[in-house]
């Protein structure tokens, strides 16, 4: 398998900037090996049946993108510092800009109170100690930070007070991810609740995305690619649900890459999971098979992108093709901020 087998053009325009409003009303396209319907999220529940399990990211994203300054003898720098995760011993690694212009020592300050003392760099990112610490810094970042817009949407425009709210789901509470787990954008409580009174099962897992999910594939020969880490856990409770479920032969159906990266990770043996917590750098790719997921709700995602070779291995490449020139024909709404899908193979 080559990069360039994951590889198709998109035109500009189909590039997402803002979310649809309300949550629910972004287009579905509903796909199965042989059949390809055009719907909308809020007709999710005409395609799930009465026991379904559907595994919901619970994880919370951080204001991480800080934007302050470093004063050297009064000569002022701006700095742009992006946190990318917490380590053991509670300082951060970061993006920092331009990192050439600090000094191992010196402090970054931001609004709110907020400061950050570069303790070491390694390998481009910084490894950064702030003056605060649990409930005073969550409060401090609240203020100072904006969200962590990917890329491709923040090239485009600045993070703004409304993204605080479109670039976080309703049912988040685990705070630690640095983006969004976007197909869990779309579901708003009116939709939730449709489905649990439709006898839809909800099972919460959390998997803190990282910012290495917006990292390009860089060797041509995709099996050699190595997977950034991210840390998650699955419950006791999302545990039980799920193995009763596949026990009783109901469908286990993750909503989003992260959650299936997560459900597969925390698998014994098709059919059975664990309780687990800890990293995972899963790479799921053509030929990978799937123990615990029957199916996928996702958004529609980078060219040549490890999500791309993950819906490929679910459904198929050449079905996966055809997916996705149907939703550039339709006007299919890319990324993040864009429309979603349910794959059913």
């Amino acid at each position: 398998m080559k990069l360039s087998d994951f590889d198709f053009a998109l035109p500009e325009h189909l590039i997402a900037t803002r979310p649809a409003v309300p949550r629910s009303a972004s287009k579905l396209l509903v796909a199965t090996p042989d059949r390809i319907e055009d719907r909308v999220v809020t007709d999710l529940v005409d395609y799930l049946r009465a026991g379904d399990v559907l595994v919901l990211n619970d994880t919370k994203v951080i204001p991480a993108r800080l934007f302050g300054h470093r004063d050297r003898d009064g000569n002022v720098s701006k700095m742009e510092v992006t946190l990318l995760s917490p380590t053991s011993n509670g300082t951060w690694r970061a993006l920092v800009k331009p990192l050439r212009k600090v000094r191992d020592g010196e402090v970054i300050t931001f609004a709110a109170g907020l400061e950050a003392e570069l303790l070491s760099r390694d390998d481009g990112q910084a490894v950064l100690g702030f003056n605060l610490e649990g409930q005073a810094f969550d409060d401090a970042l609240a203020v100072a930070g904006q969200m962590p817009l990917p890329p491709y949407i923040a090239a485009k425009r600045v993070a703004d007070t409304q993204d605080k709210t479109d670039y976080q789901t309703v049912f988040a509470r685990t705070t630690g991810a640095v983006a969004a787990p976007t197909a869990s954008l779309h579901f708003d409580t009116e939709l939730l609740l449709r489905l649990t009174e439709s006898g839809i099962e909800l099972a919460h897992v959390t998997l803190h995305v990282g910012a290495g999910t917006f990292l390009p594939v860089k060797v041509d020969d995709v099996k050699t690619h190595k997977m950034h880490a991210e840390w998650g856990q699955v419950s006791e409770d999302a545990v039980a649900r799920i193995n009763a479920a596949k026990a009783e032969g109901r469908r286990v159906i993750p909503v989003g890459t992260t959650a299936l990266r997560l459900i597969e990770s925390a698998a014994t043996k098709a059919g059975q999971i664990v309780p687990w917590q800890g990293e995972t750098d899963i790479f799921i790719y053509p030929g990978f098979k799937f123990q615990i997921a029957d199916a996928l709700m996702t958004n529609f995602h980078l060219p040549k992108s490890t999500l791309m070779m993950l819906v490929s291995a679910l459904m198929g490449q050449e079905r996966v093709r055809q997916i996705y020139d149907h939703a550039i024909e339709h006007e299919y709404r890319f990324f993040s901020y864009g429309d979603s899908s349910l794959l059913l193979p």
